[in-house]
C-alpha cells in the first residue's frame, strides 16, 4: 500500500541511503590505521534520487509487469573523499568521519520525522487521528 505513495517511497529510499552511508563511515573508521586505505563516502541522496528519476526506465511488455523502481541502493555511488593521504597512504581523517557520522545521524532523524509525519497525515485523513 505505501509503495504507491511517492513520499513514502522517497523516505524509504532515504532510510536505505542513510543505512548504506553509515556502513561506509564505519568502514572508514575501522580502517583508520590500515596502510594504503582510501577513505570513501556516499554520493548525496538528492543527487542519486534525482538521477534515477530522470534515467532510463525498464521497458514493460505486458501490463502485468512491474515498472522499474524509482530508486535503488546501487544508484548511489560510493565515492573517494579526495582527502590528503598520510605517509603510509591512508586518507582517513577521524575528525572528518565524526562529522560524516553526525550528518548521517541528522539525515536518519530527518527520514524518521518525515515518515512519522506522513503516517500522522494518513491517520488524520482516515479519521483515526
Amino acid at each position: 500500500m505505501f509503495e504507491k505513495i511517492e513520499m513514502m517511497r522517497m523516505v524509504h529510499a532515504m532510510g536505505q541511503h542513510v543505512s548504506q552511508r553509515q556502513l561506509v563511515v564505519a568502514r572508514n573508521i575501522a580502517n583508520a590505521d590500515t596502510p594504503g586505505y582510501r577513505a570513501a563516502d556516499m554520493q548525496d541522496f538528492d543527487e542519486s534520487y534525482r538521477r534515477t528519476l530522470v534515467g532510463d526506465d525498464l521497458r514493460v511488455t505486458n501490463p502485468r509487469h512491474l515498472d522499474s523502481p524509482q530508486w535503488a541502493l546501487d544508484a548511489a555511488r560510493v565515492i573517494d573523499t579526495g582527502q590528503q593521504a598520510s605517509p603510509n597512504g591512508n586518507s582517513v581523517s577521524i575528525e572528518e568521519e565524526m562529522v560524516r557520522a553526525a550528518e548521517t545521524k541528522r539525515d536518519s532523524d530527518l527520514s524518521l520525522g518525515i515518515y512519522r509525519s506522513a503516517l500522522d497525515l494518513m491517520r488524520t485523513s482516515l479519521g483515526r487521528g
